[in-house]
């Protein structure tokens, strides 16, 4: 059975960080991206985040500069370090991997930023 356990989420105050972390297991096929999408309230979900085999990465215009993503591919793990969260990143966020046979899915950890 495919899991996409998630952790590190929680409540900050604006300024602070977090730090989230996916372990992946079960899944029998080549993964091709590994990443974060995140859902405000009453919002869409968007990409927050997300690194490819070959190292490149991807990040929203509105994460850029304090979002840092990590992946270990002998582990399938991947980490985003937020820094400098505002009460706009707050959301629940989703560990996404894009492979062979689709994209899937975390249940979400849940990131509160205000004061």
């Amino acid at each position: 059975q495919v899991q996409l356990v998630e952790s590190g989420g929680g409540s900050v105050q604006p300024g602070g960080s977090l730090t989230l972390s996916c372990a992946v297991s079960g899944y029998g096929y080549a993964i091709d991206s590994m990443g974060w999408y995140r859902q405000a309230p009453g919002g869409e979900p968007e990409l927050v985040a997300r690194e490819f085999n070959s190292g490149r990465a991807n990040y929203a215009d509105s994460v850029k500069g304090r979002f840092t993503i990590s992946r270990d591919h002998a582990k399938n793990t991947v980490a985003l370090q937020m820094n400098g969260l505002k009460p706009e990143d707050t959301a629940i966020y989703f560990c996404h991997i894009l492979g062979s046979d689709g994209p899937r899915w975390g249940q979400g950890t849940q990131v509160i930023v205000s004061s």
